[in-house]
């Protein structure tokens, strides 16, 4: 190990660069769906040992700022690269942008891991570098997940969805505290490579493998002990029509998708549900001002029952400025009931920022921004639970999926992953969706246009799901909320902040304490 870890330190230039990519996109392989979460430790190993070959050098920290840029422009690059579908689907305006949307992406991200590998590098080689790395690591994707509107995708923690006693730490300290664990672990052979010898070497990594033994084990009592409750009186029939995206937006073809909504939703006889669920602007025009579609909608509503659909919903007829809201709306035999605009828009996909500056239009239908609702909210419908509704990438901001006041007892996502193609993105995302029922302790519902539908328990368990790709319905029953909120959903990622700040005092401590038996 100390062999390996010299060789790689001794490397400089762009070889030093390019082995930092190189680790970078090995790291690809664990995130959703290939989960390899193995090959973590060797690029979080190697990465520790890239930054002690320069260690103490001139310009050391520049030089650790540089091994991060590259090591998180290959890891994005890898990761979001169908970012291009997106553009892809009106490839005569937008496809020359493709690769200019995924690298210029990858080339901003890229700017958290070079933070985090600059705070490693001021810290002391070994455990406490480690430990730092871990912290910063994890505090730059909260970062992430707030500067410039947010975009917290695919966090190092979404690599554990493989399996849900794997991700059971999220209902304590959220994602972001959980990939501050996984890369502590994924890091910690790094210490191999250090000159010390024997017992002293040998027992971070053993300390690590311990704290993995521990969480995994914890998760599978807690998921082992876990019922499976439902909520008897309210049973889900979840709509997935899998509509082209090039095709969604055509009038002329709207009768057709309409009629697939409403034949699927009447379903096979048997049980009627108490609520149908489209995706996110399965109704893809404005329904204000519209009585004509309000009336067709309620034909897909259930005796006594409820359609929530994404639709789009604007000012009235004649109204300056025009407005238009992505909203999910709930529909009952008398009309419509309740509403939700989506507050987290996309920029560039649903409103160009600094418009009148950038001569770009917006790649959804329409020349007119979607404008930002007001936050989240939670919707009371008669003869339904209380629940959040989140329209699409809303469901990937741990701690932002529920209004402060009375809770909710479920989630809903309405999705239109259709953008992104039969790539890894939807899987990357109903990954997230998975974080945020343990995290909140509530059922996640999820409605997608091409997939993946799904309903997803208190303790992130996949009970039913629709493939990619597939037109069909899933209809049962809504899981139960737990009994009481988790220490999450109660302090947010306030304990992820608290247990941040205890490791990093540790590791300044651990540091210093060895710079002292250093001078002896």
């Amino acid at each position: 190990m100390r062999e390996l870890a010299r060789r790689l330190g001794a490397l400089s230039g762009w070889r030093r660069s390019a082995a930092a990519a190189g680790l970078g996109a090995v790291a690809v392989a664990a995130l959703p769906p290939i989960h390899a979460v193995p090959v973590l430790f060797v690029s979080f190993t190697g990465l520790v040992w890239l930054i002690d070959g320069r260690d103490g050098g001139p310009r050391a920290g520049r030089k650790a700022l540089v091994l991060g840029w590259w090591f998180g422009f290959a890891h994005f690059v890898g990761g979001l690269y169908w970012v291009a579908n997106a553009l892809l689907v009106d490839a005569a305006t937008y496809g020359w942008l493709a690769p200019f949307a995924v690298l210029g992406l990858s080339l901003y991200f890229a700017a958290y891991p070079a933070l985090a590998c600059w705070a490693a590098c001021r810290a002391r080689p070994g455990v406490p570098r480690v430990l730092v790395l871990a912290t910063a690591w994890a505090a730059t994707e909260w970062l992430r997940g707030v500067v410039l509107t947010g975009f917290p995708w695919n966090l190092i923690a979404t690599s554990l969805a493989f399996d849900a006693a794997a991700i059971q730490g999220a209902a304590l300290f959220g994602a972001y505290g959980l990939s501050l664990v996984v890369v502590a672990i994924a890091a910690a052979p790094a210490t191999l490579g250090a000159a010390t010898t024997g017992l002293a070497r040998a027992r971070p990594l053993g300390v690590a493998m311990v704290l993995a033994a521990a969480i995994g084990g914890a998760g599978l009592v807690r998921v082992g002990s876990a019922p499976d409750a439902a909520v008897t009186e309210v049973t889900l029939r979840i709509i997935q029509g899998n509509i082209d995206q090039r095709l969604k937006w055509r009038r002329d073809l709207a009768p057709s998708h309409y009629a697939t909504y409403l034949r699927l939703s009447r379903g096979p006889r048997g049980a009627a549900p108490d609520v149908v669920i489209w995706p996110e602007t399965a109704v893809p025009f404005t329904l204000d001002g519209n009585p004509a579609l309000v009336r067709a909608l309620k034909r897909a509503v259930p005796a006594d029952g409820v359609l929530i659909t994404g639709a789009v919903r604007a000012t009235a007829p004649g109204t300056r400025p025009r407005r238009l809201w992505n909203a999910v709306v709930a529909v009952t035999r008398k009309g419509i009931v309740a509403t939700y605009d989506k507050h987290h828009l996309v920029p560039f996909g649903e409103y160009v920022p600094a418009r009148r500056f950038l001569p770009v239009t917006k790649i959804t239908a329409g020349r007119i921004d979607f404008t930002p609702g007001p936050g989240a909210r939670s919707l009371d419908i008669p003869g339904l639970p209380r629940f959040s509704p989140l329209v699409c990438y809303e469901a990937i901001f741990p701690g932002a999926v529920v209004a402060p006041g009375p809770r909710p007892r479920w989630l809903l996502n309405l999705t239109n992953d259709a953008w992104f193609g039969r790539s890894a993105g939807p899987y990357q995302h109903l990954a997230a969706a998975r974080f945020r029922a343990v995290e909140e302790g509530l059922p996640l519902v999820r409605a997608a246009n091409t997939g993946i539908s799904a309903v997803i328990d208190p303790w992130g368990r996949v009970l039913e799901a629709l493939p990619l790709g597939r037109r069909g319905v899933i209809q049962r029953r809504l899981p139960a909320a737990l009994g009481r909120a988790t220490p999450f959903a109660r302090f947010g990622n306030g304990i992820f902040a608290l247990v941040a700040c205890v490791i990093l005092l540790f590791a300044l401590w651990l540091g210093r304490r060895r710079t002292a038996a250093d001078g002896k």
